[in-house]
């Protein structure tokens, strides 16, 4: 999940900022009032090109990490190798 967010973060940081402030500035009724935002945010993640490529170019990384996270469910620290693979992964994947 991390390995994700940080993807997320890094080419749809408008978009996450976004929805990061309105959960911060509705604390009783975000998950209402901040939906359209996170809409935002799959939006961006699911079509900006650099990320599917991601997704395409490191799916066996990904998968990994997953798979590692799963099994250390209290102990996400154990996957540190897993998602420093996947990252290192992602950076060699270039835009187009």
């Amino acid at each position: 999940m991390q390995a994700a967010m940080e993807v997320t973060a890094r080419y749809c940081r408008k978009e996450m900022e976004a929805y990061g402030e309105c959960v911060a500035s509705k604390p009783s009724s975000w998950h209402e009032e901040c939906s359209m935002l996170k809409v935002n945010v799959a939006r961006c993640t699911s079509s900006h090109p650099i990320i599917r490529r991601i997704r395409q170019a490191c799916s066996e990384p990904f998968a990994a990490f997953e798979g590692c996270l799963r099994q250390n469910q209290t102990a996400a620290e154990n996957c540190a190798e897993h998602l420093g693979r996947f990252l290192q992964c992602a950076e060699t994947v270039k835009p187009a």
